[in-house]
């Protein structure tokens, strides 16, 4: 039962006039006694299937006249180039057969009416329903949805094409840690055979364990934040992409994140065009993405804009989406905005060694409202520095005595930065909410199905 032919194949044109066996799952159908038109999905596309009683029999007919929306079949027909037919061709049925039937006191939930139900917020927005986020499983086989989880896939491959091409390692840690990166009050804690474990906010100081053996890594894996915020752009669990670079500056890492995020813009426009088409994505739009060099802000001007702007900023405050939305409402290309004061980032940071109330960093903040979607830069690198950052900061040594000794045998200058992929895709889907571009999204509220 191998499936040999898809119907985007069909749909290209390569089985003209010829008689294919189509494989997929019932979209649509109408009809009348002697002839039903059903729309035949796979996860290539969508064709129109027409259906004779002459051509069946009176029984199977019968059959195709009561089968339910996401009935699983074998269509055996002539394909029929039309323009007048979605997509230019249909298929003149030959042979109709039932594999998974519907039951019909149980029909498939995901209609109209519930694709354009209220979110919790009181607006209409695709997947946003509780009812669509409590049947996750199969709205998953919606068009839409589809479309998200190809562009998703299209990103993960771009950014290990990326990194690979620039001769990067790919490097796992562990998920059960047992200090923070981005604050104590983000962990999820964890009972650990009688000793308590967190779940990793990032890769990141492990990652900088491994740098002195392989110079230049990366990963993409999941990461955890405790965060109970309900904005569009948060997940309690969400995808990393993180890489750590031996020898580099913050300008150096900067080079590197543009470029992943670029990749990704025109990997998506090489891969998926008919998707982006199909969420009415301007693509000219996604092309700037992928060939505009994106322009560098540092923090006290973005500050300064701001304030020109009437948004009630002080001079030290870390920027959150509320601010970083006003601030970009004005790019047409992301902007990496750089040297945060000291006392809005952790330790790990490098203070600037010409300006010492800065540290050496970057954010990368997307338009169109999105919001940062890399955090990184130079990191402490010398032993006598990181140890008075974390006294500083009044962090226990402790948990960190492993991140301590890596400078303590040959610290050098480096840095990196976490790419958060759900954002990108969400940034270049045009998606409205970031659970719509992964699978099961997991946030303060839900953790099901």
């Amino acid at each position: 039962m191998v499936k040999t032919i898809w119907i985007g194949d069909v749909q290209a044109g390569k089985y003209d006039d010829q008689e294919v066996e189509l494989k997929g799952w019932i979209k649509r159908e109408r009809g009348s006694n002697k002839m039903r038109f059903i729309v035949l999905r796979d996860s290539t596309g969508n064709i129109q299937c027409v259906v004779k009683k002459d051509a069946l029999g009176e029984e199977l007919f019968q059959e195709v006249k009561n089968v339910l929306i996401e009935t699983s079949v074998i269509i055996t027909g002539v394909v029929n180039a039309d323009e007048r037919a979605d997509g230019g061709h249909e298929l003149i049925a030959t042979a109709f057969e039932i594999i998974g039937p519907v039951n019909p006191e149980r029909p498939f939930p995901i209609n109209k009416e519930s694709l354009e139900a209220e979110d919790e917020d009181g607006e209409i927005m695709p997947g946003g329903s509780e009812f669509l986020l409590d049947n996750r499983h199969l709205y998953l086989r919606t068009s839409r949805m589809t479309s998200m989880l190809k562009l998703r896939s299209s990103a993960f491959g771009a950014i290990h094409n990326y990194f690979r091409n620039e001769d990067f390692i790919e490097y796992q840690a562990p998920n059960f840690v047992t200090g923070a990166v981005e604050g104590g009050s983000t962990l999820f804690e964890v009972p650990y055979f009688g000793r308590t474990a967190y779940l990793t906010q990032s890769w990141q100081l492990y990652a900088e364990a491994a740098m002195p053996a392989l110079e230049r890594l990366y990963t993409i894996a999941p990461s955890f934040r405790a965060e109970k915020s309900r904005t569009r752009r948060h997940l309690t669990e969400f995808w990393h992409a993180e890489m750590e670079m031996a020898w580099a500056t913050n300008d150096e890492i900067m080079i590197h994140g543009e470029g992943v995020v670029r990749h990704v813009a025109r990997t998506m426009l090489e891969e998926q065009e008919q998707e982006l088409v199909s969420l009415d994505r301007d693509l000219d739009l996604i092309a700037r993405y992928a060939d505009s060099p994106y322009p560098r802000m540092r923090y006290d001007e973005a500050v300064e804009i701001l304030q020109g702007k009437g948004v009630d900023v002080e001079w030290g405050q870390d920027l959150d989406y509320s601010k970083e939305k006003i601030l970009t409402q004005d790019f047409d290309v992301p902007h990496f905005l750089t040297h945060y004061p000291k006392i809005a980032k952790p330790f790990y940071h490098r203070v600037d060694p010409d300006e010492d109330k800065y540290v050496l960093c970057h954010d990368l903040l997307a338009p169109e409202g999105y919001g940062e979607i890399i955090g990184g830069g130079e990191r402490t690198w010398s032993e006598e520095e990181i140890l008075a950052r974390i006294d500083e900061e009044g962090t226990p040594r402790e948990p960190y005595q492993f991140y301590i000794d890596t400078r303590s045998y040959g610290g050098v200058p480096h840095g990196g930065f976490g790419l958060g992929v759900d954002r990108v895709v969400s940034w270049l889907a045009g998606a409205t909410h970031i659970r719509e571009v992964i699978p099961f999204p997991r946030t303060s509220r839900r953790v099901t199905p």
